[in-house]
């Protein structure tokens, strides 16, 4: 193994630490640590009508991959339907958000270079705590270079 190199690892289906964060749930897939900061992978199962605020990440693009059901992604000012197999790029700075669709749907999110872990780890322990409000969910989003810029959708916390 070279200099500044992780190391290879494989994760089988089902793999990866789960994160419940009450009304949807995430597994790691790989962390700033394994990917020595390139990227943070997570997957993503949310139900239908489920989705965050609108928001932006300063530091971090963000890619998804819909690997089953559908998401309205809010994105440059359009509304688009993104079945299974559609592939989104969101790039630093862009306001957006989504909406999942009318069934359960799960999807793959990309943070590049690694970022959101740890808001999704904080916001986790404040649902589980009974402490998530929309308050604390713009204060635990501004530590991790998230502006949320519109309300919190009914259902998220």
């Amino acid at each position: 193994m070279s200099e500044g190199r992780g190391a290879g690892f494989i994760l089988r289906p089902g793999e990866g630490r789960s994160i419940d964060l009450g009304s949807f749930g995430m597994s790691v897939k790989a962390t700033h640590d394994d990917t020595n900061g390139l990227f943070t992978l997570l997957e993503a199962q949310e139900p239908a009508g489920f989705g965050p605020p609108l928001h932006i990440h300063r530091d971090a693009a963000e890619a998804f991959y819909v690997l089953e059901g559908e998401y309205i992604i809010f994105i440059d000012g359009r509304e688009e339907p993104c079945p299974a197999g559609s592939f989104i790029f969101i790039p630093a700075g862009i306001p957006h958000g989504f909406r999942v669709g009318g069934v359960a749907s799960r999807k793959l999110v990309l943070f590049a270079p690694a970022a959101m872990l740890g808001y999704f780890d904080e916001l986790a322990a404040a649902v589980s705590a009974g402490d998530a409000d929309p308050d604390l969910l713009s204060e635990i989003a501004r530590r991790y270079a998230m502006d949320v810029i519109g309300p919190v959708p009914e259902g998220y916390l």
